[in-house]
């Protein structure tokens, strides 16, 4: 097996210096999930990379990046020394990106960013060695790890870049130098860091900034945003998809839990299935499908293969469970929810055959000023009527409790205090929704009620 780094090539890419010579297949920033032959590299968050130098040593690290060496490391143990551990990542992922012929496409956007991620992933692993972001690594060190680990014989990469406040895509794009820039939904997530939602869409749209000559913008246009990233985007070769556009859906079918899609893409009349029935999914696959044909990739193919796409944990993953006894479907979404998303999952469970539809959904955070009257408003969507209960958890999310009345059977500060009175709450041939921002912790109430034998359906 070929290495990934050597230590000749991370000291050139770093300008640090090796104590020992190495080879690494593999990089890790945790020791929990680091692999036996991996560089571990000590970055500082919440603790100190430095105090797990040892323990990745003792899991078989093949060497460690570090500014210098802790007392408890052994002395035989390699280590790369550098002035900075993140710029060393950075710099690491910088040379991986400049070492390699991939097609890269860079996904931004306030909705539907890692799902469309995953669908690229999914369809061009078909067509050739294809390398993309794990999870939601999108951040200021996810990007250039996401990099670092990047094979050098890579066909397609896919890297998501995600932001919390203004100045922060257009670095990462500047690191990833995409040839396809696409941004999905623009929605009001993270607009407490903005003056307002056109913020946001320029900072989303300023992935173009990084774009490698020739590239190619690829932008949702179902925003209200689209004509203020248009201007940003005047000097480029910019492919919109969404209502009335070339790239557009001409129809969409809903049958045996799958959507059958008929889309025009580049002038081509191309039909795709999706194991989902989440109707937003669809526009998701066609901006895919236009970032891939964008990056030279065989359309036709990429279409064909969607199909090998379902949602991940946390972001639409259905289940049929058994919990307390009562036969029920679980609608799991609870990794993040804005206002755009949330009304995306709402209309899924609306749409969805049962005796009884219900709602658990938690506070969408860093909505400002905004957050209160966003909440309530969930009131007001069309969806809401076709649901027969919300159970809702947090603080913010009390003014939608407020306004649903009758509808809204529970109310619970905490997960943990929902988690401990489920039973009560679930019936027989419920769907079940649980939606809400990650902090929330909702993931525990998909936990206790996964916690019994069921079967997985996705």
């Amino acid at each position: 097996m070929t290495p990934l780094w050597t230590h000749i090539e991370a000291d050139a890419a770093t300008q640090g210096r090796s104590s020992h010579a190495w080879q690494a297949y593999g990089v890790s920033i945790d020791t929990r999930t680091l692999q036996q032959g991996d560089l571990f590299v000590a970055l500082k968050a919440a603790r100190d990379g430095h105090d797990f130098v040892a323990q990745a040593a003792k899991l078989g690290a093949a060497a460690a990046v570090v500014t210098h060496r802790p007392a408890d490391v052994p002395s035989d143990f390699p280590l790369l020394i550098v002035d900075d551990v993140l710029q060393g990542l950075i710099d690491l992922g910088m040379a991986a990106r400049a070492r390699t012929e991939a097609r890269v496409i860079g996904v931004t956007g306030s909705v539907g960013k890692t799902s469309t991620k995953e669908m690229l992933k999914a369809v061009l692993e078909q067509q050739g060695k294809t390398h993309a972001s794990v999870a939601s690594y999108n951040n200021h060190w996810g990007v250039p790890l996401t990099l670092a680990r990047m094979p050098q014989d890579t066909a397609y990469a896919i890297i998501e870049m995600g932001m919390n406040h203004p100045g922060e895509i257009a670095p990462l794009s500047k690191m990833a130098r995409p040839h396809v820039g696409l941004v999905t939904k623009i929605a009001a997530a993270h607009i407490e860091a903005f003056d307002d939602i056109f913020g946001i869409a320029l900072e989303k749209a300023s992935i173009i900034d990084g774009l490698e000559a020739n590239g190619v913008a690829v932008f949702n246009a179902n925003t209200e945003t689209f004509s203020t990233m248009q201007r940003y985007a005047d000097r480029m070769t910019l492919q919109a998809y969404g209502d009335g556009q070339s790239n557009r859906i001409v129809e969409i079918n809903v049958r045996d839990g799958k959507l059958y899609v008929t889309a025009l893409i580049t002038e081509q009349t191309v039909s795709f299935s999706l194991q989902t029935v989440g109707q937003h999914f669809a526009l998701n696959a066609v901006g895919a499908l236009v970032a891939l044909h964008a990056a030279g990739a065989d359309l036709g193919q990429g279409a064909r293969d969607m199909v090998r796409w379902h949602p991940v944990k946390g972001r639409g993953q259905t289940h049929q469970i058994k919990f307390a006894g009562q036969d029920v479907v679980l609608i799991d979404d609870s990794y993040n929810a804005n206002p755009a998303s949330m009304e995306a999952s709402l209309n899924v469970l609306s749409q969805t055959p049962a005796q009884r539809r219900l709602a658990i959904l938690g506070d969408m955070k860093e909505l400002g000023e905004t957050s209160k009257e966003a909440h309530r408003a969930i009131s007001d969507l069309p969806a809401m009527a076709d649901i027969s209960a919300v159970v809702t958890i947090g603080q913010d999310i009390t003014a939608l409790h407020s306004a649903l009345g009758a509808k809204a059977i529970a109310h619970f500060d905490t997960a943990q205090a929902c988690c401990e009175q489920l039973s009560g709450l679930i019936e027989q041939g419920d769907c079940i929704l649980v939606k809400a921002s990650l902090s929330t912790g909702l993931g525990s109430v998909v936990e206790a009620l996964l916690a019994s034998d069921y079967e997985k359906s996705d």
